[in-house]
């Protein structure tokens, strides 16, 4: 063995591998898309990445480790300049090594997918190849936080390893599809687009995507941003410090007539007011976000009073549901903020709004994370079995007018009293008194209170010291299932 012979060699190997094609380099550039290499630099802390397998090069994609604010991550990168990033047997291998170490390790990944996807003259073998690692992002489902990353195509099963990931960013580059625009076009037998069908807005209605933005840039940015709230593992848990005062007085609150955006709300409990939506344009009507009290992670689950007449709806369930399984995962903290109507009346078949009825209860109940439930307004129904409930939350609290029952007052009144309306000289101020009075006698969130389903009702203004002081109380809830392989879903 000859170092000082070979040490050149290798050099020029290496040299020649980071420069790249430069005329596909140089196409990338012009197309608005960062390379590999560069991805990963504004992704990672300053001159913490390590690159792995580095003299494979053939492979397109660039895998390696680092620091996100100091924190060790795991990532790999799509090389769309070599072969088009295309997956085949030696591009497998190098991204299942960093997930295989990043199991071992207890360290997120970030896959930043930019493909043109299966590397066709592999055969069976590319398919194999997107099927190992498929595998392998649902074996560290629920062990580390995997975050995709698409700044390019990703289409096919690609698009199914972007859909598997807890979140999943996309820049306007990015494109998430099953069949491209071709395939769509011939079967509607109309012209469609592939930003039609699988850009950042179609993503985004769709729930594909949970945050997207313009640049390459931006959405790398979101990503370390986001990676400020997340545990590394699910042994791990986000507890940090705050320059917000927990005990902060929300005062204004307890003037307030009308939420007319709950996001506000939840902006006044954050720290520093500040919360990461996630999926803002997939269910407006239902809210999810992440954010910090005191210091430590939390999950906010809310619905939009002013939307859908407050009322959840099938995808805003499913929303719900698939945000309080990730933070249950990592034990994040879960708070519901209710004001809902209960399930959105259809005269459509009921089956599709029943099951997912039925995976919101399933989700909310299923997590052994803590969980706290604010009613601010109306929890009917199944808004307030599935969001308020003792099965779904370890504390309930509720503000001075918040109306707690199976059904609506009217509804109620007009179930259990059309006799005497029937019967009244003023049927219509017979039904509002008998409205008033199944408010104030079965209603009332100071009943439920009474029965002890709430565990207080409290003035608005001290919601933040109230629900700080109750995460605090349950940082240390252990809680037991019965033993089981997994329950099952009603998906």
């Amino acid at each position: 063995m000859n170092v000082e012979r070979n040490l050149p060699v290798v050099r020029e190997r290496k040299l020649a591998i980071l420069k790249g094609d430069a005329t596909l380099c140089e196409q990338q550039k012009a197309a608005g898309k960062l390379l590999a290499r560069e991805r990963i630099a504004q992704l990672l802390d300053a001159a913490s990445f390590v690159e792995l397998d580095v003299l494979n090069a053939d492979a397109g994609v660039v895998t390696g480790y680092g620091l996100i604010d100091g924190a060790p991550a795991y990532v790999y990168a799509q090389d769309f300049t070599v072969k088009g990033g295309s997956v085949g047997m030696a591009h497998a291998r190098k991204v299942l090594k960093v997930m295989e170490l990043a199991e071992k390790t207890g360290a997120p990944v970030y896959a930043i997918l930019d493909t043109a996807g299966a590397r066709l003259d592999e055969g069976i073998d590319a398919m194999n190849a997107y099927a190992l690692m498929a595998g392998k992002v649902s074996a560290l489902s629920g062990v580390v936080p995997q975050v995709a990353i698409v700044l390019g195509q990703c289409g096919g099963i690609a698009s199914a390893i972007a859909g598997m990931s807890d979140i999943t960013i996309m820049s306007k580059n990015g494109a998430l599809f099953v069949n491209g625009p071709q395939v769509v076009s011939a079967a509607a037998d109309k012209e469609v687009s592939l930003e039609q069908i699988a850009g950042c807005e179609a993503s985004m209605k769709s729930g594909m995507a949970q945050l997207v933005a313009a640049t390459d840039e931006a959405a790398i940015a979101m990503a370390r941003r986001l990676a400020a709230y997340l545990p590394c593992n699910n042994m791990d848990e986000i507890i940090g410090d705050t320059a917000d005062d927990v005990n902060r007085e929300l005062g204004d609150l307890n003037a307030l007539e009308q939420v007319d955006d709950v996001r506000d709300i939840l902006k006044r409990i954050a720290d520093m007011n500040e919360i990461v939506e996630l999926s803002e344009g997939f269910a407006p009507s239902m809210v999810t976000a992440i954010a910090k009290i005191g210091g430590s992670t939390v999950g906010f689950i809310a619905n939009q009073p002013g939307r859908d007449e407050g009322r959840i709806t099938v995808y805003g369930a499913k929303k719900a549901s698939r945000f309080a399984s990730f933070c249950d995962c990592f034990s994040i903290p879960v708070i519901t903020v209710v004001d809902s109507m209960g399930m959105k009346i259809s005269t459509a078949p009921q089956g599709e709004l029943a099951r997912a009825g039925a995976q919101l209860m399933y989700a909310l109940t299923e997590g052994t994370n803590a969980r706290v439930a604010l009613v601010i307004g109306n929890a009917i129904g199944t808004a307030y079995a599935a969001l308020a409930s003792r099965a779904a939350c370890d504390m309930v609290y509720a503000w001075p007018g918040a109306v707690i029952s199976a059904v609506t007052p009217k509804i109620a009144v007009q179930l259990n009293c059309a006799d005497e309306l029937k019967t009244a000289d003023d049927p219509f101020a017979k039904r509002a008194e008998l409205e008033e009075k199944y408010m104030a006698d079965v209603a009332d969130g100071v009943n439920a209170a009474v029965k002890g389903y709430v565990d207080d009702v409290i003035e608005p203004a001290q919601t933040r010291q109230i629900l700080a002081a109750a995460l605090e109380m349950l940082s240390g809830k252990r809680e037991s299932k019965p033993a089981k392989k997994h329950g099952n879903m009603p998906l």
